[in-house]
């Protein structure tokens, strides 16, 4: 049956059936005004699917109620995920309009399924007597999980309560809009104009590249520079530029967005926050919106996050005045200013890095083409997996820049597409991010997932990545993979709908085979010579990866604390939140020199939504695992150990939410995790175990 709904008396292309090929999202006909009455008629649609379930005069049973819903609300979902991916990816003005309309009333609708007694009822009767049921370990999996998805989200809460809980969620979702609305207006509208060829000593041609792009981009003419706030043009001007006065400048930008007076200022959406966040663990009977969100997480209380975390933090600031003492020194070498600032680091570090190394970020990139990072992380899925990527060229996208594959398996079967969105412009979020179009499952014959991968590099003719920028894009489709490979029949368990603090496995264990001299001599090749990376090259690479890593880690460690301090706060505890993380930064002790990677007024992982609230940690928590895990490879002497890939494909990347992730970790590994191997890699291990 078609579905109609008009948009100026034109059928809306989002209740139309998607048969365009793929069953792709009709990109190229859909309008933000199409939106709201999609999403009017598929609210009423779920509903009646909800209502049909909980009708039913036959008693509960696994396939009447689980797998019913399951399946329900097929319409929701994937205008959901259009539109998720739209206001993230390539948003406007009339789009953001909707989203400010749609948050709270996705929220409602959301509070409403959970909180339908009836449902929950047949829920609540199936897992009382779980254990009599005889359901296969996916089955049983499913129900537990949906079981605690509901009395997480208030299914138990009663009257007044359950009111008050569904306005929280509305406002929450509210809240989160105006947060990610606030810092994207803030990140658009920056540019540091490059006026003057003393403005641009010291860039090297890749930066003035893309730097020129980004002025084109944001209109100020084909002669014009211009630095703009995206990591990967801010980062290489604050390493590079020799003019200290514009790398404050563009320093105290990135730190304010978000902090600045005015209509975009995120103090007091984050305070907001805060409080609802608080009563909302109130009412599930928990002390701290922390103990309320690490119950469904592997480290399960506060005190495990904060052993870790501690277990690097302490070394890290070590190690960090060590380091300081010889960019102090590297600084008088150069006629600059000490005692070195924030803005230095970078700068200094990277001519220490030269000196030490013999080894420059600017030698290193030609070798470093985004096109042949691509076709290098292809190379390792297809090692490890079986994978081929076939791009399609033909097809309507949601921006020019995006590209397309068909993703195969060895057999030659398509297992899923994959789409990679790789460049900052003005009208996608910062950061870098996996995301889906369409789920897997084994619903309807099995579902084929469409995934979709976000960075933010800055675009130039050609790309060239940084190191970093090069395990980013190999940590974001680890993600991708996630999804692509999951092999489950539920759509609950799969892919990356797994614990937060276990998401990050399969991304930042797909970062080693970046690191690979294998992988490296076979595509680290010069952009303009074809040649590989000379031998030295590469050997001084390896040298240097344990370089500034007390940065690193004081960078990324210092915002997990605070996260922790924040939602530990007890419940009722107002919060100003530029004096709090003012006062944990002085508590902590975090070198004013080095700051944080995220202040609070922009920290998206925090206040864009809850999935990482009270688990910015979960990083280093999936670290832990990943070094560890990756050991496996190297026990067996061979990055691409066919036994050990096929173990990890099957217990990890394919598995989704089929199995306790504990219980998953030491199907692959043969045992629980060890935190040396991740101590080691950071350089920190002697002092850790010695503290």
């Amino acid at each position: 049956m078609r579905l109609q709904s008009t948009v100026d008396s034109t059928p809306n292309p989002l209740l139309q059936p998607w048969d365009s090929p793929y069953g792709l999202p009709p990109f190229g006909l859909v309008d933000p005004a199409h939106f709201v009455p999609a999403f009017n008629l598929a609210w009423v649609q779920h509903t009646n699917d909800i209502d049909t379930i909980v009708a039913s005069t036959e008693s509960p049973t696994f396939d009447n109620t689980l797998a019913e819903l399951d399946i329900s609300g097929r319409l929701l979902d994937r205008i959901t995920l259009l539109f998720h991916n739209l206001t993230a990816s390539e948003t406007s003005p009339e789009l953001q309009k909707v989203q400010l309309e749609m948050a709270p009333r996705l929220a409602e609708h959301e509070n409403t399924v959970f909180m339908h007694a009836g449902l929950f009822a047949r829920i609540d009767t199936l897992h009382a007597k779980r254990h009599t049921l005889s359901l296969d370990a996916e089955q049983l999996r499913l129900l537990e999980r949906v079981h605690l998805d509901f009395v997480r989200s208030g299914a138990r809460l009663r009257d007044k309560q359950r009111q008050r809980y569904g306005a929280i969620m509305s406002e929450l979702a509210s809240l989160y809009t105006r947060f990610a609305q606030n810092l994207l207006a803030e990140e658009a509208s920056y540019a540091l104009e490059l006026q003057t060829e003393a403005d641009r000593a010291g860039l090297p041609g890749f930066v003035l590249q893309a730097a020129k792009a980004a002025a084109q981009q944001r209109g100020l003419g084909d002669s014009a520079y211009a630095i703009t706030l995206s990591p990967s043009l801010a980062e290489p001007f604050l390493t590079f530029s020799t003019r200290r006065d514009l790398r404050e400048t563009l320093w105290r930008a990135r730190v304010a967005r978000g902090a600045n007076d005015g209509a975009h200022d995120n103090h007091p959406v984050a305070a907001q926050i805060m409080a609802l966040r608080q009563e909302q663990a109130a009412l599930h009977g928990f002390k701290t919106y922390a103990d309320y969100e690490l119950v469904d997480r592997m480290a399960g209380k506060t005190s495990a996050v904060l052993d870790l975390l501690h277990q690097a933090w302490e070394p890290a600031k070590a190690h960090a005045e060590v380091d300081r003492q010889a960019l102090t020194e590297m600084a008088v070498a150069l006629g600059e200013p000490t005692p070195i600032a924030a803005w230095d680091w970078r700068y200094l570090a990277q001519k220490l890095r030269a000196q030490r190394f013999d080894l420059d970020d600017a030698e290193l990139k030609p070798y470093f083409s985004l096109d042949a990072m691509v076709v290098a992380m292809f190379d390792c899925a297809q090692r490890l997996f079986g994978l081929r990527f076939i791009e399609q060229t033909e097809h309507v996208l949601h921006h020019p820049d995006a590209r397309l594959w068909e993703v195969h398996a060895q057999d030659g079967a398509l297992v899923g597409l994959f789409i990679g969105d790789n460049y900052a412009r003005s009208s996608k979020r910062s950061g870098a991010w996996m995301s889906v179009f369409r789920s897997q499952s084994g619903h309807f014959g099995g579902t084929l997932p469409i995934v979709i991968n976000n960075n933010n590099f800055a675009k130039a003719s050609p790309t060239l990545l940084s190191f970093d920028e090069v395990r980013t894009l190999f940590h974001e489709f680890g993600h991708g993979l996630h999804g692509l490979l999951s092999k489950v029949r539920y759509e609950r368990l799969a892919g990356t709908q797994v614990l937060r603090d276990f998401v990050e496995l399969p991304s930042q264990l797909f970062e080693n085979w970046a690191m690979e001299p294998e992988v490296l001599q076979r595509h680290a090749r010069h952009y303009a010579t074809g040649e590989p990376m000379p031998a030295a090259l590469l050997d001084k690479l390896k040298r240097s990866r344990q370089f500034d890593q007390a940065w690193a880690t004081i960078q990324y460690t210092g915002p997990a604390l605070i996260d922790m301090a924040l939602h530990a706060l007890p419940n009722g505890t107002p919060v100003d939140i530029a004096e709090f993380e003012a006062e944990q930064c002085a508590k902590l002790g975090i070198p004013a020199d080095i700051g944080l990677r995220h202040g609070l007024s922009h920290f998206q992982h925090l206040f864009c939504g809850s999935s990482y609230a009270a688990g910015y940690y979960v990083y280093m928590w999936a670290e832990v695992l990943e070094a560890d895990g990756f050991a496996a490879f190297t026990e067996a002497g061979d990055p691409f150990d066919a036994a050990t890939a096929e173990r990890l494909l099957h217990t990890i990347y394919s598995s989704g939410n089929r199995q306790n992730p504990a219980d998953a970790y030491r199907a692959f590994r043969g045992r629980d995790p060890q935190v040396e191997p991740m101590l080691r890699k950071r350089g920190l291990l002697a002092e850790a175990t010695s503290a």
